[in-house]
């Protein structure tokens, strides 16, 4: 099953690698994933300037194959200079002289020719130097992204899809469709808290324009989207019937752990405190409950309410409030007043 990303002619496997967790991997353990990836057919990868060392990995794992790798990389960039640092670093990382896709990484509003920031003359200009081949933007705003398809500046757009996604969501990858425009589909697994890949996997093949990149930092996890890829998973009356009692145990309101919302005045690990209490019963792990796990959870009692962390959420949640809630779950679980079985860390 093949994706072409709209306009830009880019063809991939329906399978792309999101390599924003293998910057939590050993280097060698982490090539030798990207590498099997390769091997396994995958040929799309997604990294950003933001993900510490993902980018040296990529560079180490396929200096020797750029020609047979799509890359996508990301700046946080705020003005030509910064963004002009950030590209030139990319490359040196990534031990290339040009990025297939280069991003802008979830910008506040949407970047266009003329405005302040100088950051799409920018782009152009990158483009036209030869350092990049398409311009796209990487969003978890709806309102950003769909200007963004609007606006006709964009050749790929990324944002989160996944059979958890709003009516909403799931009308801009169409929107995109219709505008030739590519879509990459981050958050496939929302965050975590989707742990039937073969269910993700059925639901995103609906859509034909469609890019998945699968978050990967185990060879577990890499295996599980090979093999969906070899033996399609069909979107049949028992997967709907499964899709539908999952989001109605999820509904909208929890927490994507995009960690935008970050950092907090009060060091609370945010991203994961404010899930914690559906990881533990969807993906439990012993590693959700040692005394380092049990300290990041005991932070929350310092939540002073200042509303920073609300007020930068993309989707709108009163984290505060599921910040208690989490905790408050997390301790009948601790304190045994709620079993759960748990696998090894």
């Amino acid at each position: 099953m093949k994706v072409v990303l709209g306009s830009t002619g880019i063809i991939s496997a329906k399978n792309g690698f999101g390599a924003l967790p293998i910057q939590r991997v050993e280097k060698d353990r982490a090539i030798k994933i990207l590498r099997k990836a390769f091997d396994g057919g995958i040929n799309f990868y997604d990294t950003a300037r933001f993900y510490t060392d993902s980018e040296e990995k990529l560079g180490t794992a396929f200096k020797s194959l750029r020609g047979s790798v799509t890359i996508a990389s990301k700046t946080m960039a705020q003005t030509k200079e910064d963004f002009w640092a950030d590209l030139e670093t990319s490359l040196k990382n990534l031990e290339t002289d040009y990025l297939d896709i280069y991003q802008f990484h979830n910008p506040a509003y949407c970047p266009e020719p003329g405005d302040e920031a100088g950051l799409y003359d920018a782009m152009l200009e990158a483009k036209r130097k030869g350092m990049i081949r398409h311009i796209g933007i990487s969003n978890h705003r709806l309102d950003v992204a769909e200007k963004a398809v609007e606006s006709g500046l964009y050749e790929t757009l990324q944002f989160p899809l996944s059979y958890l996604s709003s009516p909403e969501e799931i009308m801009l990858a169409e929107k995109c469709a219709e505008k030739n425009m590519g879509f990459i589909a981050m958050k496939a697994m929302a965050g975590g808290l989707i742990n039937n890949a073969a269910a993700a996997f059925s639901f995103l093949s609906l859509f034909p324009n469609v890019l998945p990149i699968w978050g990967i930092q185990r060879e577990s996890e890499l295996e599980q989207f090979l093999d969906c890829e070899k033996n399609r998973p069909i979107y049949d009356t028992t997967t709907i019937e499964f899709i539908e009692q999952e989001k109605s145990e999820l509904s909208s309101n929890f927490c994507r752990g995009c960690g935008y919302c970050m950092p907090c005045p009060v060091d609370i690990e945010i991203n994961n405190c404010a899930r914690m209490s559906l990881l533990i019963r969807r993906s439990p792990s012993a590693s959700q409950l040692t005394p380092a796990a049990r300290e990041k959870m005991k932070k929350i009692e310092d939540c002073i309410h200042c509303g920073e962390c609300s007020s930068k959420c993309p989707y709108g949640l009163d984290t505060p409030s599921l910040l208690e809630a989490n905790y408050e779950d997390y301790k009948n679980i601790v304190n045994g007043k709620t079993t759960v079985d748990v696998e090894p860390a």
